[in-house]
């Protein structure tokens, strides 16, 4: 197993629960980018900023509190402690496992064969099957002058020392979206600049709209349609200058414009492994790569750079290996995005139903009919659930409100099975509660809702 992420670590679990003998090579730390630069990190964060603006207006739910602040370095130190108490958990399991980790920076050499370099010193290993799973990392554009200081990635921003008094994001995907409302919350004049018309752009259009408008209310100026032509360092200050000609000047520039595939230096070129144009590695269904017993998983094969994907395919990697048929489908792929409200969706959304031609019904149910957000004092979104005309099947169920990404396993397990909406709306569920409002916007596909 080459890399120790929520794709290898589990996979190299799994492969050991199946019989196999497992050794597991990682470079850095175990958990890989989501348990240390990114989705758990970001979690942390955000409930941090989140408890500090529920502070703030305590008043609202008849609590009063005085002289209310953040520490931001103690909230770094608090995802600090939970980051290694995680990782401490990962490596746990992999022993328990009876998974051998070995710690360096590992190359295929051969088929079967892989080098491993630590601290000045080389060992092989031999296995009769290999698993590549080296993740990927931020994308940066040399016009933008990354320097890890003042332009940084989202690797950086999870360590500042302290919230920047301004911060200009590059980029309004979901890295760039979720890092604008942690340091908007926490008091940063932050400006998001995205080439693209809108926020979150592969989302459904009702979603990004609705994220567009949040970003605003919590004082992120948005700049969408909009190109940087290069940034530069002046006076200790970043000065990006856009293809309008505007000038935006701010303390730090956070690059989130994407993420490239770990694919070079590991031997791929020598061992005539198959990449597309991206660098990322070409495999089938089961995982597997044009090389026999060669297999690759997670974000350096950039189906869909997802942790829960990457750790999915992984599972299916360590059957394949084990001879049992299990096969990759990426049709009812989960996502989350924690930002103000919550955001996640499963299937198809609306635009892409009328791109692909497909006659649809949609139903919606906002949050503020929703007693139990009512209650929580977040009355924020929707649910918007999509169906087949002509089956009443449900191809899409996009959410933005409170809990959204708690109450998206429900709406996967609907897509995946192609339930029906009356199937989907013959389940009672509990009272009161958010998830009711899933039921609801199912009713309201056919105008059946009952609260709306």
């Amino acid at each position: 197993m080459l890399g120790g992420g929520p794709g290898g670590y589990v996979a190299a679990i799994r492969a050991a629960q199946l019989g196999q003998s497992v050794c597991l090579v990682e470079k850095e730390q175990l958990g890989g980018t989501c348990l240390n630069r990114g989705c758990i990190p970001t979690k942390s964060l955000i409930a941090g900023m989140e408890a500090y603006s529920l502070a703030q207006r305590l008043g609202e739910f008849g609590v009063e509190a005085k002289e209310v602040s953040a520490d931001f370095g103690k909230m770094i130190a608090r995802k600090n402690k939970i980051v290694s108490r995680l990782r401490a958990g990962v490596s746990f399991l992999l022993k328990r496992g009876k998974v051998k980790v070995v710690k360096g920076t590992g190359r295929l050499v051969a088929p079967g064969r892989i080098t491993v370099d630590s601290q000045g010193t080389s060992s092989e290993i031999k296995a009769r099957d290999t698993i590549i799973a080296t993740g990927s990392r931020p994308l940066v554009f040399p016009s933008f002058g990354y320097n890890g200081n003042t332009v940084i990635t989202s690797d950086e921003a999870l360590d500042f020392s302290e919230v920047p008094e301004s911060l200009l994001v590059v980029g309004g995907g979901v890295i760039g979206c979720e890092l604008a409302f942690i340091f908007a919350g926490l008091g940063s004049r932050v400006t998001v600049v995205d080439i693209m018309p809108t926020v979150l752009p592969m989302e459904d259009p009702d979603i990004s709209g609705a994220i567009l408008t949040s970003l605003k209310k919590h004082g992120v100026d948005v700049k969408c349609g909009v190109r940087i032509e290069k940034i530069t360092e002046v006076d200790g200050e970043v000065v990006a200058l856009l293809d309008s000609g505007e000038q935006l000047v701010a303390k730090k520039a956070l690059l989130s414009v994407g993420r490239r595939a770990n694919s070079e230096g590991i031997g791929l070129e020598e061992l005539g492994v198959e990449v597309n144009k991206r660098g990322e590695i070409v495999v089938n269904d089961k995982m597997e790569t044009n090389i026999a017993n060669l297999y690759a998983i997670g974000d350096v094969v950039g189906t869909v750079m997802l942790a829960h994907v990457a750790s999915y395919e992984g599972i299916t990697a360590a059957h394949s290996i084990a001879g049992e048929e299990r096969r990759m489908s990426y049709d009812a792929v989960p996502g989350a995005i924690f930002t103000r409200p919550e955001v996640a969706s499963v299937g198809i959304n609306e635009a892409q139903a009328k791109e692909r031609g497909l006659d649809v019904r949609i139903g919606k149910f906002p949050f503020m009919a929703s007693g139990k957000a009512l209650a929580m004092g977040q009355t924020d979104g929707f649910v918007k659930v999509i169906a087949d005309a002509s089956t009443d099947v449900i191809v899409g169920v996009h959410i933005v409100g409170p809990g959204a990404t708690d109450l998206i396993p429900e709406p996967t397990l609907a897509v995946r099975t192609h339930m029906t909406v009356g199937e989907f709306t013959t389940t009672i569920h509990a009272h009161p509660t958010l998830a009711e409002s899933l039921v609801e916007a199912a009713e309201a596909v056919h105008g059946k809702s009952i609260h709306i």
